[in-house]
């Protein structure tokens, strides 16, 4: 969707170009509880991650997990299915809360894969586990859906929102956290409202990717340039200006406010929450002749955000093979990697006094080295591999 933003400017706008919509988080809990053989594997296993002080790679029946060697907030047992998985948490079996179970899906997920397939990674990984639960044993407690919008010429203005008077609003200016009183700096983020009830964020998604090298945004934002003919985007041109609307709901909001608990309640009811968000919270174009800022018009941003996000919930997915994303971020590590060994290779060198020209044989020498290394210590080499695959298995 592309909508022309407002004039005004000494140079015609670009107009406003949709790089992505759909859910970023889900995060919900299942009545079950684990079965007495797997609670001991996991107890096991636990113990194991716990001395070596390092996730560990787990499995049952076809399930492959990174189980840490920590509980926290209730729950005995934290797992991750990585970037193309979920993140999970297990109680210790107890009759009297029957509520054994936390899932949470994450953005990468859910932005390859979408909605549906997050529910029937939930169904196959629970069944899997022998973990058995009926359609209304599930409760969501919070759910985030956003739009990724290319506006070069929008600059975020913390007092174009209009809300209700006992809305809690937070600004975040570039460099540092705090209210826009009197501050000098671009605006990258206003957030309003909170997590347990209604809230909406928008922010610099261009400057947050790129500070957090989450390099696979690329891939997802290029797709719709490829698939309409233009050029990739690139994060070495600061013109190109990626900014995220997101609406999060939160536990109040889902159940109190709109009676949303189960799956079915969310397809009935999440697009109209969306929609009255979108009322209740407005982003608006300022007008300093009238006073009453209820009247001031929808911005143009606003407008095509709202309209992408309460657009029917089936259409929210994009379902596509991740392949492409894993080897995004796969990529990334291995460049992180040997921007690491270079350096510490050229460190050595200099503390070894070996000049510029002797660095091609030196790191020669260094290969060798290491290769002795490996001979001499084959067991605890090998259990360093194997480790090391553990820890990237779900990107490789």
């Amino acid at each position: 969707m592309i909508v022309a933003p407002p004039s005004g400017n000494t140079f015609p706008p670009e107009p406003y170009q949709v790089l992505h919509v759909g859910f970023d988080t889900i995060a919900l809990s299942i009545k079950t509880m684990l079965p007495p053989d797997l609670l001991d594997y996991f107890e096991s296993q636990k113990q194991i991650a716990e001395k070596e002080q390092r996730d560990q790679l787990v499995e049952w029946n076809g399930v492959k997990l990174h189980l840490k060697g920590h509980g926290g907030k209730g729950y005995r047992f934290i797992a991750s299915g990585g970037p193309h998985g979920a993140n999970w948490a297990f109680k210790k079996p107890n009759a009297k809360d029957p509520w054994g179970v936390r899932v949470t899906f994450g953005s990468t997920f859910l932005a390859t894969l979408g909605l549906g397939a997050a529910r029937a990674h939930l169904d196959a990984v629970l069944d899997k586990l022998g973990m058995r639960f009926a359609h209304d044993d599930i409760s969501i407690s919070r759910v985030d859906i956003c739009t990724d919008i290319l506006a070069p010429d929008f600059a975020l203005d913390a007092d174009a929102f209009v809300m209700h008077s006992s809305t809690n609003r937070r600004d975040y200016v570039t460099g540092f956290d705090a209210s826009v009183n009197g501050k000098s700096g671009r605006v990258t983020s206003v957030t309003i409202g909170s997590t347990r009830a209604r809230q909406i964020i928008i922010y610099d998604k261009r400057l947050e990717v790129i500070q957090k090298q989450k390099a696979h945004w690329w891939a997802i934002w290029n797709k719709i340039r490829v698939a309409t003919g233009q050029p990739d985007l690139s994060p070495a041109d600061p013109s190109q200006k990626i900014w995220r609307v997101e609406f999060r709901a939160g536990k109040d909001l889902l159940k109190d406010t709109s009676n949303i608990r189960t799956w079915a309640d969310m397809f009935a009811r999440f697009g109209d929450l969306c929609a009255q968000t979108g009322d209740v919270i407005r982003y608006t174009v300022p007008n300093t002749y009238d006073r009453n800022r209820a009247r001031w018009p929808n911005h143009p941003l606003w407008e095509v955000a709202v309209a992408e996000i309460v657009s029917d919930l089936s259409e929210m997915r994009e379902g596509e093979d991740p392949t492409g994303v894993k080897s995004v971020i796969r990529e990334q590590h291995i460049a992180t990697l040997i921007k690491n060994i270079r350096g510490t290779s050229v460190t050595l060198a200099a503390l070894e006094g070996r000049n510029f020209e002797a660095l091609p044989d030196f790191f020669g020498q260094v290969a060798t080295k290491l290769t002795h290394s490996v001979n001499s210590e084959p067991e605890h080499v090998a259990k360093m591999l194997k480790n090391a695959q553990d820890r990237y298995t779900f990107v490789t």
